[in-house]
């Protein structure tokens, strides 16, 4: 018997009586509702907007988290109309309204990942309540006779990290949303071309930097774009083709790469298709727009157009021995206003959510027929739910020189993405910047893989004894890193505090001047002090004993080592700008 102690009141709107809309409730535990809307008529019809609302009083409303709002997670008013978008390759239907102690006051989700849907949480200044709603059908669609999705929402009393946790998991159980494996090479550090070379790429350099990024921990370098023309202008005009212009022996350069003990994988824009392209003439009028302001896309809803694509990556692995692919701009797939949504010409999908489902289904297939451990990144917003079943790497949207943007997108997609692997934008510096502010920038990816564009070969020494020593640090402790107990304080301020734990360690990241409570006692703590103040303050909430203390600057040179206690009350440890704590619990004699 379901009880009612959470039922929600969920209101309808539709504009025509055609379309029948029936909720019921599927399922009721533990603070968790899920329902069932199951949306029907007598014939086919095209779909108009549907929208789904019920409120909540506004009572312990701090914020709303949104997966790719950044720095705004502010409370919105329900006379502003700016909602979350989520489809395929766009976001993730989901929000989590958080409280003044971080936690859970309602967290809802939407189990159609693919179509597009638009949901928000207003506040309304008549009542003082919450109002929530998911809305379906908002983008063109063809023609359907029946629709049936599932609606979560979560109230349970918990740090609003662990009900987004809760939602993937939950999502997991589709069966169009299962992920794919991720394997140990999308765990491990990547050296990147693009911010210091952009498309001027030369095979000897990077040849001679992958000799120097294995030394430093790094494992697999991303051949972004340029390899594919000569073309300096960064522009897509030679996209579709992707033929070697730039290293005519590939096979060739991998094997060199792989010498130097580095993995390769490279960069593809899938949808695009350059005017100045061979392929561009090949499949003239099977397009979804070629107003892009960058170059035409391709319509997945052609099965030739899918299968050139196939062809294309899967001639890559097999012929030059590569290890992955960076995937990019697949949200430029969608819906554009000359886009025609019917089974005509030739087209074999009416809905492109659905044929970019299954083109993506398609290529990971095939390119796990070749090599089941191929890696494949790709970065926000498509690093939604959908986009699990083909990627195991989900990298932060580009912001270089930004640490703390950085940071907040790692946070922001590490809360969604399980097993998947996310990984940070490619953390890059001015070469004149002191070493302790050159460090902040690889202390604000440690949540998650850390990626490097910086020129190897134009480095100090002292700065590549940095990169060194964060980066062994990070690869001795990935198992806590990525995969421990993680969790993020304070959204509205962006994260300024960062834990991660498991039973033996916790490694927690301070990234702004204030004090850090410990409210459990943990025999290994250490503790990053990710500013350039030089003092950690700490308030313990027992007494906790006695702790080796060592105490490191960012290049690992050990610059205090004693014991401390720590007791109730506040303790002040000195530590350098960008330094390491470690405290390690004295056994008692």
């Amino acid at each position: 018997m379901i009880k009612e102690d959470y039922k929600h009141h969920i209101d309808i709107y539709k504009n025509t009586d055609q379309v029948k809309v029936a909720i019921s409730l599927t399922d009721q535990k533990d603070g968790k509702s899920i329902y069932t809307i199951r949306i029907s008529a007598d014939e086919t019809f095209d779909p108009s907007p549907i929208t789904l609302r019920w409120k909540i009083p506004a009572i312990n409303v701090k914020g709303v988290w949104k997966p790719t709002t950044d720095f705004s997670k502010r409370i919105m008013d329900d006379w502003e109309l700016d909602h979350l978008e989520s489809r395929i390759s766009v976001d993730a239907p989901v929000i989590s309204v958080f409280g003044h102690k971080d936690e859970n006051t309602i967290t809802f989700a939407c189990s159609d990942a693919i179509n597009t849907t638009q949901l928000n949480a207003l506040y309304r200044e008549e009542d003082n309540h919450i109002y929530c709603h998911i809305s379906l059908f908002v983008e063109r669609h063809p023609t359907i006779k029946e629709y049936t999705t599932q609606l979560y929402i979560d109230q349970n009393k918990q740090h609003f990290s662990k009900s987004l946790t809760a939602v993937s998991k939950w999502w997991e159980t589709f069966e169009q949303l299962a992920p794919i494996h991720t394997p140990q090479l999308a765990k491990v550090p990547v050296y990147s071309t693009w911010y210091q070379f952009h498309q001027k790429l030369d095979a000897q350099e990077l040849i001679e930097e992958c000799k120097i990024a294995k030394t430093l921990g790094y494992q697999l370098i991303i051949l972004d774009d340029g390899w594919q023309t000569k073309d300096e202008n960064r522009g897509y005009d030679y996209t579709g083709d992707w033929q070697p212009d730039r290293f005519p022996d590939m096979k060739k350069f991998v094997e060199d790469i792989h010498h130097t003990g580095m993995k390769l994988a490279l960069w593809y824009s899938v949808p695009f298709c350059g005017k100045k392209s061979k392929a561009y003439q090949t499949f003239k009028g099977k397009f979804l727009t070629e107003e892009h302001r960058w170059a035409p896309v391709f319509d997945p809803r052609y099965p030739d157009v899918r299968a050139y694509l196939i062809r294309i990556y899967t001639d890559a692995l097999r012929e030059w021995n590569i290890d992955g692919f960076k995937l990019d701009f697949i949200d430029e797939f969608r819906v554009y206003p000359s886009t025609r949504l019917t089974l005509a010409e030739g087209r074999d999908y009416a809905s492109v959510n659905l044929a970019v489902d299954r083109l993506m289904t398609d290529i990971i297939q095939a390119l796990h027929r070749i090599n089941p451990e191929v890696i494949i990144e790709f970065r926000q917003k498509y690093t939604g739910p959908a986009m699990r079943k083909y990627g195991n790497m989900f990298r932060a949207f580009d912001c270089p020189g930004d640490t703390v943007m950085n940071r907040v997108r790692i946070t922001d997609i590490k809360m969604l993405c399980g097993t998947t692997a996310v990984h940070s934008d490619m953390f890059t510096y001015h070469p004149e910047e002191p070493l302790e502010m050159k460090a902040l920038q690889i202390l604000n990816t440690l949540y998650g893989v850390p990626q490097l564009s910086v020129r190897l070969k134009n480095a100090t020494s002292e700065e590549l004894a940095m990169i060194r020593f964060y980066t062994c640090y990070w690869s001795n402790n990935a198992h806590i890193l990525l995969d421990g107990n993680f969790e993020p304080k304070n959204p509205l301020s962006n994260y300024p505090i960062l834990k991660s734990s498991n039973k033996e360690l916790a490694i927690i990241s301070i990234y702004e001047d204030q004090v850090l409570y410990l409210e459990e006692e943990t025999l290994n703590i250490d503790i990053i002090n990710a500013k350039m103040s030089s003092e950690v303050i700490i308030r313990s909430a027992k007494n906790y004993g006695t702790y080796h203390c060592e105490v490191y600057d960012c290049k690992g040179e050990k610059t205090k080592d004693q014991d401390i206690k720590l007791y109730i009350g506040v303790q002040q440890i000195n530590v350098p700008p960008a330094g390491l704590i470690q405290l390690k619990k004295v056994a008692k004699s």
